[in-house]
């Protein structure tokens, strides 16, 4: 018995890592994007405008944003015609190679236009990829655990996430703190797409030996085009992945992605404070992401979700409001009070997606009805849109989580636990 308990807990191990791999890729890609979109901008959109420039940046970084959906469709039919592996390794390998090439690109400066049209390519690759990463591993650590387990396991999905929005900052504080502000202008910006790679090969490699290619289909054929047959059926079913998931989409983006520019640009904070000061916010969300997935199986999902949602409808004027004050404690406490509320979200949001979808469309309809979701929501917030706006006495910050997402959350969560 001993024997099976410890061959269980490996097995389980083996899941969780290979699980989380192509997240961890998918999210240093983004974060790193992120940090560097002001730098990415003069080289690749040269404006008189510096906010322009930055603009069109984060307008490229949206696109990426856009194709989600469509990468949805192929690697939700890969995942459920071929299984999940075919599919988690195909989307590692397609996120890590434009990431590497991204490093190596000439600028606009060096081959004109074709240098800014280049890196709007290699981020639309990057976005279909992205459709059928996170979703795919979601399922494949989901169904690999037992049934009052799956909020725990299924944590580790945002867990990985989160963990590569970590690396992302932790290399972009380590190339802006060696490096002269001129050697980040000029060429340092690329060091983090460049080490990608090893990132990618080495989550390629960890699905292609650890993960055991099953099809979970419960005794059933799989259907013969999972995209036809899901729209068919399960169309309910999207639209309340896509409310489910959008206060998740925008809080997750605006306060762990877009808000180092935020408080660069708006607020004035130095560089590295700003990426310190979300570092550890980041840090706090990987801490609290697996313990309030392991709550949510003893609570339900449902409570924990609402209770992120609810608190974000709530929270985010004052604790926005905390973030624009000119003390950087203040600002860590109100960065530190959004990451409580999306840990509950992010903690139990994968096993109650994946319950909430039938087996035999599961990669799909999961698939198609989260990155509609945070194609949308998550891409327009962060297309840098409010990086002109001037603070007002009275509106002392561009958007907040709370405008429409939370009512679009209540839409999606009936038929939960």
């Amino acid at each position: 018995m001993d024997q099976d308990s410890r061959g269980s807990r490996a097995k389980q191990r083996r899941a969780i890592l290979a699980g989380i791999a192509g997240n961890v890729m998918e999210w240093y890609d983004f974060t790193v994007y992120g940090y560097f979109a002001a730098v990415i901008g003069r080289q690749f959109f040269p404006a008189e405008d510096p906010t322009s420039s930055l603009l069109a940046a984060f307008g490229v970084f949206a696109a990426g944003f856009l194709m989600r959906p469509f990468g949805s469709l192929i690697f939700g039919h890969i995942g459920d015609k071929m299984g999940r592996k075919a599919a988690l390794t195909a989307s590692v390998a397609l996120m890590a190679v434009p990431t590497f090439l991204i490093g190596l690109l000439p600028t606009y400066q060096q081959i004109g236009i074709a240098g800014s049209a280049l890196l709007v390519l290699l981020r639309l690759v990057q976005g279909l990829s992205v459709g059928g990463e996170y979703t795919t591993s979601a399922i494949f650590l989901v169904e690999r655990s037992t049934p009052g387990h799956r909020g725990f396991l299924g944590s580790f999905g945002p867990f990985g996430a989160c963990g590569g929005v970590l690396l992302g900052s932790a290399i972009g504080a380590l190339v802006t703190s060696v490096l002269e502000p001129a050697s980040v202008q000029s060429w340092g910006w690329r060091l983090p797409f460049v080490l990608g790679i090893s990132v990618g090969l080495f989550g390629f490699y960890l699905r292609r030996q650890l993960v055991e290619d099953t099809v979970p289909q419960a005794g059933l054929r799989p259907a013969a085009s999972p995209v036809s047959e899901a729209f068919r059926t399960e169309g309910r079913s999207i639209a309340r992945l896509v409310g489910l998931n959008a206060a998740y989409a925008v809080g997750f983006y605006l306060c762990f992605v877009y808000i180092t520019t935020y408080l660069r640009q708006t607020d004035h904070v130095s560089a590295s404070k700003a990426l310190d000061i979300n570092t550890i916010s980041i840090v706090a969300l990987i801490l609290l992401i697996v313990p309030a997935g392991a709550l949510s199986d003893y609570l339900g999902r449902k409570p924990m979700l609402l209770a992120g949602t609810g608190g974000l409808f709530v929270m985010s004027w004052p604790l926005f409001w905390m973030m624009h004050h000119a003390n950087t404690w203040v600002i860590l406490l109100g960065q530190l009070g959004f990451a409580i509320l999306i840990a509950c979200f992010a903690g139990a949001s994968p096993a109650a997606m994946v319950e909430l979808v039938p087996n035999r469309l599961r990669c799909t309809v999961l698939s198609v009805g989260y990155n509609l979701g945070f194609g949308i929501l998550g891409g327009a917030d962060s297309d840098g849109r409010d990086l002109h706006y001037q603070p007002q006495p009275r509106r002392p910050f561009p958007l907040l989580p709370s405008d429409g997402s939370s009512r679009c959350f209540v839409c999606g969560d009936n038929g939960l636990a």
